[in-house]
Parts: C-alpha cells; structure tokens; sequence
C-alpha cells in the first residue's frame, strides 16, 4: 500500500507541480488513512479497499471529535489519491464515488453590542494619527467594506458632498455604499489637515497612510484595532472582520432589507448574507431568556 502512495506524492510533486506545503498536507491525510486501514481493518492492498471500510474511517474521524471541515478535507484527499490508482491501472474500482462531503459547520459571526461600538468610536481625535483611526474606524462601521477594501480606498473614491462612498470588491466588482453623518465627519476632519501631515510630501493615493506617509497594510490596522479596543476597554475578542459583521447585524436587527444588505456587503450570493439573520435570532433569544420572567 505505501508504494501505491509514494506514486502518487510523486505524481503530485512533478506533474501537478503542487507546492510542498499542499504535498505535506496530502502526505498526513492519506498517511493517517493508510494507517487506518492496515490496522483497524486488517487491509494489504488498495484493491480491498471498499465504499464501508471509507465510510468506517469517516466514523471513526467523527468519533474522535474531528470537525466536519476537517472529514471533508480529509475525503477530498482520499479521493483524489482513488481517482490516481484508477489512471494508473493500480486498482480497477473506485470506492470512493458516491460517498456525501459532510457539510461544513456555519459558525456564527461574533459581533459587538451597539454599546461597544461607542466605546471603540470614542476616540478623540487630538492627533493626526488618532484622527485617521477614528476616521477608518468610523467607515468601516458605516460601510461593512471588507480590511483589504478599506486599506486600499483612495481619496478619489471618496464623495462626502453626496454622501458615499466607492469601493472595488471582490471579483472588481465595483459598488455604491451610502456613509453615514458621523463617518463623513470623521473622514472631513481627518483630510482637513491630518492626513496631509502623515503623507508630508510622498505622492499617495490611498486614503488611509502609517506614520511615515506610506499606505497602511493589513497588519497595520490590525494592531491599530487592538490598540484602540484595549484603550477603549472592548472587552470581546475583536478581528479585523468584527466591525463588518456588527454592521450588517445591526442594520437587520433595525429592520433593513436582507436584499439592501446583501448589495452594501458585496455578497455574490444572497445565502451568504442570510447569516447574519441566524445571528440576530440567537441575539433575540438571548435577550428572551435574560429579561422574560418566565424563559
């Protein structure tokens, strides 16, 4: 059997030219389901190998606790390595055909209260420095665009006398989000005269810049967020994402249109956005059990 799949790593390394990391993550799953097979099951050859001794391994995966993310990773591996036996004359059936990928568990997006959220937009913007977070911080509330969206937002992009703002998404789709009055005060404030003196003399078109002019990267706002979060005494875990989903969870908590958010977010797929609708149900039912004298 270990021949069979030093085949097929070989197959992977020099007619897939996969990358070594892709090679190694190939090498553990199919190891484990080698290993598996040998000794749970008492198998010698590839040939033996059928639809129940996979669906075993499966289970077994369950059992210890694996997520479905996990099994699901993990069959795609194992029938891929199948497919190659069968091209290769090695094996003449594929047990693998017809076995369901487990659907992947949806986690719930964690979101801030409204309250943290005027805790972390409470920032005095004494600064050119604090100005810019209050600024980035206030958008990316107003707007729910995406870290990479916002970072690389330039100032053409910005049209405060009507009221929104333009932004490339994925795909370079391009949308329209509306800002809010405190967000277009933020952003007046920042480019009244903080931003010029970030940028100094550099010649950049990105909205958002570090302390020395040049544009802010990924990493940048990410230890901004945890600064003013700590400073701001937001208690709950905060990603770069954060502020995203307590935008879209917040303005359907208030009655906005699922369709409305759906176009603001920039999701190709409606179902994607429907989320957030199991997000304010459990709040609902948090809410329920806190305050109903009877719950």
């Amino acid at each position: 059997m270990k021949f069979a799949l030093e085949d097929f790593f070989h197959y992977l390394t020099v007619e897939r030219g996969l990358s070594s990391n892709t090679i190694q993550s190939y090498k553990r799953d199919l190891t484990q389901y080698q290993l598996f097979l040998e000794t749970s099951l008492e198998l010698s050859h590839w040939e033996q190998v059928s639809r129940s001794h996979i669906m075993k391994y499966l289970y077994d995966l369950n059992d210890k606790g694996r997520s479905s993310a996990t099994i699901a990773r993990l069959l795609s591996s194992i029938r891929l390595f199948h497919q190659f036996m069968i091209r290769e004359k090695i094996t003449t059936q594929d047990p693998s055909l017809h076995i369901e990928t487990p659907k992947k568990e949806r986690k719930l997006p964690k979101v801030l209260s409204s309250d943290d959220v005027d805790k972390l937009l409470n920032i005095s913007a004494v600064d050119p420095l604090s100005s810019r977070n209050k600024a980035m911080l206030e958008i990316l509330y107003a707007t729910g665009l995406r870290v990479t969206e916002l970072i690389t937002l330039k100032v053409s992009d910005l049209h405060l006398t009507m009221g929104f703002v333009r932004c490339m998404g994925k795909g370079s789709k391009e949308r329209i989000i509306p800002l809010g009055d405190l967000a277009k005060q933020a952003l007046e404030d920042y480019l009244e005269g903080p931003r010029s003196q970030l940028v100094k003399r550099k010649q950049t078109e990105e909205l958002f810049v570090n302390h020395h002019g040049s544009p802010l990267s990924r990493q940048g706002f990410w230890k901004v967020l945890k600064a003013v979060a700590m400073e701001a005494g937001v208690m709950k875990e905060i990603t770069p994402h954060t502020l995203r989903h307590s935008f879209a969870t917040h303005l359907l908590e208030n009655g906005a249109d699922l369709r409305a958010v759906q176009e603001m977010l920039g999701h190709a797929d409606i179902s994607t956005t429907q989320i957030y609708t199991h997000v304010t149900k459990s709040r609902l039912k948090d809410v329920y059990r806190s305050y109903h004298p009877r719950a």
